[in-house]
């Protein structure tokens, strides 16, 4: 058993085509098929199954392709975190985020970032959800992943960065605007813009609404992000329970009340990697940073020793 049998099983699994595979690597179907063989005689099972569109793994060849594929993965990364070392300075942090994580979270970290470290390059691969967050990690060697906390995620270690209160978004001039608070009973009531369907921050509100017993009906829209939920509310089609983001404190958007929901269990967001203590200074560095302004501009306080969740 070799890496390059390991590495071409996965990609194997990934396409479910060994002729995908054979055109990637440049090479013949028959000599990726040699390498599945040769991994399939050595643990005495089928890892593969043909099929009429292309091959699927068994479920013996689901254990390893995962197994191989996190190994793979962490290689990688530490070959790229030796060469950092051997070239010294310099280097570059990858990151994975949501579509407005940078404008949310990180700008004025990026800027303080950029003047303290010049000689690093950042770099943001935008995916969808938290879950392609966790996926990309391990996929695409990024360093760092911004997420909303779930469930643990198997080989992922996650770290608090800062806890979001819930906040419902009024205009100004909706008769709600001039109280101090609402009560979590009271959202039964109102036109809910739901936030995004299959979305970490969704299922955690959703769980909280059960609690309270506000109806999941309640949320008469659903859109693709905060921002839009927010906008939506600014135009008069509902209201938007939203967290409490660092942006909202700022200027802009005059025509918005965001009015505290304490009975709404805060949103938990920070950091996934796949292994803390094999970060590269840099990646470290900038991970600390973020989490910095956020704490500071939540107020909840400027340290990095956060919670960890690992599975």
């Amino acid at each position: 058993m070799t890496l390059d049998d390991l590495r071409v099983f996965v990609a194997v699994c990934r396409a479910g085509s060994l002729s995908a595979v054979a055109r990637e690597l440049g090479c013949t179907q028959s000599a990726v098929s040699q390498h599945v063989r040769r991994l399939e005689r050595e643990v005495g099972v089928g890892l593969v199954e043909r099929q009429a569109r292309g091959v699927v793994p068994t479920r013996a060849g689901r254990v390893l392709e995962r197994a191989a594929a996190e190994g793979i993965s962490g290689l990688d990364l530490a070959l790229r975190r030796l060469d950092e070392m051997v070239r010294g300075g310099g280097g570059v942090v990858r990151v994975a985020t949501g579509g407005a994580t940078v404008r949310h979270f990180m700008a004025d970290a990026v800027v303080d970032f950029r003047r303290r470290y010049p000689q690093v390059t950042l770099e943001f691969q935008t995916e969808s959800s938290s879950r392609s967050c966790f996926d990309a990690l391990g996929d695409h060697g990024l360093d760092l992943a911004w997420v909303t906390f779930g469930p643990p995620v198997r080989g992922i270690e996650q770290r608090a960065a800062v806890e979001l209160p819930w906040v419902l978004a009024v205009r100004a001039d909706d008769e709600l605007a001039a109280r101090e608070r609402v009560e979590g009973e009271e959202l039964a009531g109102l036109r809910l813009i739901g936030l995004p369907e299959n979305s970490t921050s969704r299922a955690h509100l959703d769980t909280a609404y059960r609690e309270l017993g506000v109806p999941a009906a309640a949320s008469d829209t659903s859109v693709a992000d905060w921002d839009t939920a927010i906008l939506l509310a600014e135009l008069g089609l509902g209201h938007a329970v939203v967290p409490a983001l660092p942006t909202l404190r700022g200027p802009g958007h005059p025509g918005l009340r965001f009015l505290p929901i304490p009975a709404l269990p805060p949103l938990t967001v920070g950091w996934a990697v796949r292994q803390w203590d094999a970060l590269s200074p840099p990646a470290r560095a900038f991970a600390d940073t973020v989490t910095h302004h956020c704490r500071t501009q939540s107020g909840t306080g400027t340290g990095t020793d956060a919670e960890f969740v690992r599975d």
